[in-house]
């Protein structure tokens, strides 16, 4: 696969877990990754002009000059995730579209979650325009794929994790709900349906987002966003 843009080309490039094939780069885009990621590099480039990413990239691939060819990721086991970090693990339930995984990726790599976990079916491989939209998260957050997330959400409650499920129709809201005592896995609907009802049923607790009445809800990695930041903050 490739994935292409600077930052993403860069986190993998660092990545010692990453298989890398080809570095195609413009003589800018090579100066400008030096400056995200200093020489030496495990992959010696090859200098082309920017017209070349056109006959293997879709026209609306902002690659910034940078591409490269790579093997994907192989799953992380979540039980290594959870002994490396306590931090906040977030389950996406049936969450399709890359572009919003990405952009969650990028979220949890801010906020210092702990890994992100998909459904082996009904969630998007890994591909050029996640990595992207991930901008660079994609190879710094840990993604574990699990069969079942409903004996995924109880392996995480054996942890000692509050498994909070992000619901729009919740009475509590995130920010007085949150624990201060245990770390938190929070789970997040499809872009269409939400939460699934074994999800729900699973979960310690429904919460939402405060929001006033005129907007019903909000893009589901916008939420993660949100919810991230209020369970990173203090207080």
């Amino acid at each position: 696969m490739w994935l292409y843009g600077l930052h993403a080309v860069a986190a993998a490039l660092a990545n010692p877990r990453r298989r890398l094939r080809r570095l195609l780069l413009t003589a800018e885009a090579e100066q400008n990754l030096l400056a995200h990621l200093p020489k030496p590099w495990r992959l010696q480039p090859e200098r082309v002009e920017r017209g070349r990413f056109q006959t293997f990239l879709t026209e609306d691939a902002v690659h910034q000059g940078a591409a490269l060819l790579a093997e994907p990721l192989p799953p992380v086991d979540l039980e290594d995730a959870l002994d490396a970090s306590r931090g906040t693990v977030l389950l996406l339930d049936q969450v399709t579209d890359p572009r919003n995984v990405g952009a969650i990726l990028r979220s949890a790599a801010a906020f210092g979650a702990a890994a992100v976990v998909m459904q082996d079916r009904n969630a998007p491989p890994e591909t050029g325009a996640m990595a992207r939209a991930a901008a660079g998260a994609l190879d710094i957050v840990p993604v574990a794929r699990e069969v079942n997330l409903a004996r995924t959400i109880q392996t995480l409650q054996k942890r000692g994790y509050w498994v909070m499920g992000l619901a729009g129709e919740a009475k509590a809201e995130l920010a007085q709900a949150k624990p201060r005592d245990r770390p938190v896995a929070l789970v997040l609907g499809a872009e269409d349906t939400g939460l699934r009802r074994l999800q729900r049923e699973t979960c310690d607790e429904l919460v939402r987002l405060p929001m006033r009445d005129a907007m019903e809800s909000l893009n589901v990695s916008v939420a993660a966003a949100i919810a991230l930041y209020e369970l990173a903050r203090d207080g």
